[in-house]
């Protein structure tokens, strides 16, 4: 397999309220080849969410066991709840030749881009700050102060968006969607580009 036929890794950042989630389910839509990795934690689902496809709900004793095993690409405390990407898929994934694509916070895209520097990050903003801040408040399943805090930190977020190598605005899901894959087509087919070692 040559570096330009070698699948990708593509992180999706972007503060609390971006629409990282949606914008990953319009993208598994747009291709199902694509790998979507479900991240680990251990708050409880929210309503309507579904286990192995919002999220792996774990208890703290399974997180401490994948986080000592180092079966977690990176993990944070998030809002006082563990979060984790699990290594695993995205090795069998990558093995398989398929494209990964995950969402994480800043922290973690930060500690992803780190250790994988081929990865290919995308900073994820909603189309303005209002428009976060009513993102964030309609969530659900926060308490007042989870939402005052995740506004707060949001706003504190969108200043990163310079560390990450493409931007996207999240306005119309559509066509972020659209950009998403071209950013991705563009990384595909750019002769210089490392093999995903996770």
């Amino acid at each position: 397999m040559t570096k330009a036929q070698s699948p990708l890794l593509v992180v999706l950042t972007g503060p609390s309220g971006a629409g990282k989630d949606s914008l990953l389910a319009r993208l598994k839509s747009q291709d199902p080849s694509s790998y979507i990795v479900v991240n680990v934690t251990t708050r409880p689902p929210r309503a309507g969410e579904q286990e192995g496809v919002d999220y792996h709900f774990v208890s703290k004793e399974e997180f401490e066991r994948l986080r000592r095993n180092g079966e977690l690409l990176e993990r944070a405390l998030v809002y006082g709840q563990d979060k984790g990407v699990p290594k695993s898929p995205i090795r069998q994934a990558l093995a398989r030749g398929r494209d990964v694509l995950l969402r994480t916070d800043i922290q973690g895209a930060r500690t992803i881009k780190r250790l994988v520097p081929s990865a290919t990050t995308i900073f994820v903003s909603p189309p303005s700050e209002t428009e976060l801040r009513r993102r964030v408040r309609e969530r659900g399943g926060d308490t007042r102060e989870q939402v005052k805090i995740r506004e707060e930190t949001a706003t504190q977020e969108m200043a990163a968006a310079s560390e990450f190598d493409y931007q996207v605005v999240n306005d119309d899901l559509e066509e972020c969607a659209n950009e998403v894959r071209r950013i991705i087509t563009k990384e595909q087919s750019r002769p210089d580009r490392d093999e995903i070692i996770v």
